[in-house]
């Protein structure tokens, strides 16, 4: 009985502990893309800005059938990104848990990088300055300035993330 009862726990455990490692995953590479990208639109002025931003935008807006059609003609076997990957690397992602991954982290990207950059932009821009004056390079300043000033935000924004990605 015992055995039997053991059996059954591994058997409805497998499908959590796979949505857990695809969720984990996917709001990781959310969170790493979104900051950059919000820290990127917040701090620097360049052409495209604003439409960038409508981009980084569309997956929250897109209904879900479309972003999956979208993402199967990008990494499908005969799609742009996924016949390169499947020449150079050997690499297929479609059906697979790494393919559940990428899809999960593109719409969790937005919730991310909306939240990370509404939270970036309340950063006073005296305390970076203050940091520069005391000799601290860019990366140092975000690390250490405006990142933890920001913490709040983003971690909100992953934790929305991460609920999208389950």
């Amino acid at each position: 009985m015992d055995a039997l009862i053991g059996t059954e726990s591994v058997t409805w455990m497998t499908p959590l502990m796979l949505t857990l490692q695809v969720a984990s995953l996917a709001t990781l590479g959310a969170l790493v893309a979104g900051v950059a990208t919000a820290y990127a639109l917040t701090r620097w002025q360049f052409p495209g800005r604003d439409v960038l931003d409508a981009v980084c935008t569309l997956p929250l807006v897109m209904p879900p059938t479309v972003l999956g059609y979208y993402l199967i003609v990008l990494i499908g076997r005969r799609g742009v990104l996924g016949a390169w990957l499947q020449e150079t690397l050997g690499i297929s992602l479609m059906f697979t848990w790494q393919g559940a991954v990428v899809a999960a982290a593109v719409v969790a990207f937005p919730l991310v990088f909306k939240s990370a950059r509404a939270a970036l932009e309340g950063v006073g821009r005296q305390y970076e300055d203050a940091a520069r004056t005391l000799g601290q390079g860019e990366l140092a300043v975000f690390a250490r300035v405006s990142l933890p000033l920001a913490f709040r935000g983003v971690l909100a924004g992953s934790m929305l993330a991460f609920a999208r990605a389950m």
